[in-house]
């Protein structure tokens, strides 16, 4: 569904479900959403119905005498607070007049949400390549870093996005665990393997679960690096190659954590820690470096590589 208001300074107008006529005991559209939200601002609502800032799918503006049951859904501009400069930045690997792949940083949302609007992935390359039709392929949470496809033109981006309903896009990460040296040996001798299980994770709960039955997560994992960390706050690093078979939240952190080997500075695995304010000087070591994919254009193979690294990497993996 299309939304009757254009792109504002980056950000897409909000919108909102109306109930049907008789489903509460509003009469009018602006008394429910005086119910939804007047605790945050009753005064700024009313004034935006009368100022005909809110409107329906064909673009008419509603009223604050407009009765329910005439519209299914209003759209609306949130009032923004100012959002303090996330001291990340992106930077573009790739741009044509379909996709733009980025390097995401670390702490930097892909999308808006909670508290980032402004500083997010999205919102940031909307404005700075003055393009409202800006949406991701896919996403990365905000922890990790690594490439992020964005499509830039509405006309091809359904080809694009067939792919990755039909998991013809490979991702490869990578990912660092600090471990104690009498576990070095069992590290060397393990991988590389694929490692499965059964994981779930219920809509309102932060973490994924690891549950009973038939395996539906798989991940190829492979040793590429074993050494002194570069971080002199660690002893021995393991830089990992991980290749997500299947594509559960959180699969890789589960993965790793359930391996003994949890990603270092993460917060949810194998123990979830109390919300603290972000440490930039301890990022998630876990890195989207690249993805590939025939191109349903050209036909060509197209692949983008992070140029981030993970300050934590073994020495011999250093770049400089």
């Amino acid at each position: 569904m299309k939304s009757p208001l254009p792109v504002r300074n980056g950000v897409n107008a909000t919108r909102l479900r109306l109930p049907r006529a008789g489903e509460g005991p509003w009469l009018t559209v602006m008394d429910y959403v005086l119910f939804r939200f007047g605790h945050v601002d009753p005064d700024g609502i009313v004034q935006r119905f009368e100022d005909g800032e809110v409107v329906a799918l064909d673009g008419s503006a509603f009223t604050p005498h407009t009765p329910l049951g005439l519209h299914e859904f209003l759209w609306y501009y949130r009032d923004l607070p100012t959002e303090p400069r996330l001291p990340v930045e992106e930077s573009i690997i790739f741009q044509d007049e379909h996709l733009v792949a980025v390097d995401k940083p670390h702490f930097l949302p892909t999308t808006p949400g909670g508290r980032y609007v402004q500083e997010s992935a999205l919102v940031r390359l909307r404005n700075r390549l003055n393009n409202p039709d800006l949406i991701p392929m896919h996403r990365l949470d905000r922890a990790t870093a690594g490439v992020v496809l964005f499509s830039t033109n509405p006309d091809s981006r359904g080809a694009y996005q067939v792919l990755f309903e039909k998991r013809r896009i490979k991702k490869t990460y990578q990912a660092v665990s600090v471990i104690p040296e009498d576990r070095l040996e069992w590290t060397m001798g393990t991988f590389p393997s694929v490692f499965k299980n059964r994981m779930a994770k219920e809509k309102g709960y932060l973490l994924s679960r690891v549950t009973e039955g038939a395996a539906n997560a798989r991940t190829r994992i492979s040793v590429r690096a074993v050494g002194q960390s570069q971080d002199s706050r660690y002893g021995t690093a393991v830089l990992w190659d991980l290749d997500p078979l299947t594509g559960k939240t959180h699969q890789l952190r589960v993965h790793l954590a359930a391996l003994g080997c949890g990603i270092l500075h993460d917060p949810f695995y194998p123990v979830l820690l109390d919300e603290a304010p972000d440490d930039y000087s301890r990022p998630l070591q876990l890195l989207a470096s690249s993805i590939s994919f025939v191109d349903p254009f050209t036909k060509q193979e197209r692949r983008f590589e992070s140029g981030l690294a993970l300050a934590a990497a073994p020495i011999s993996e250093a770049r400089g």
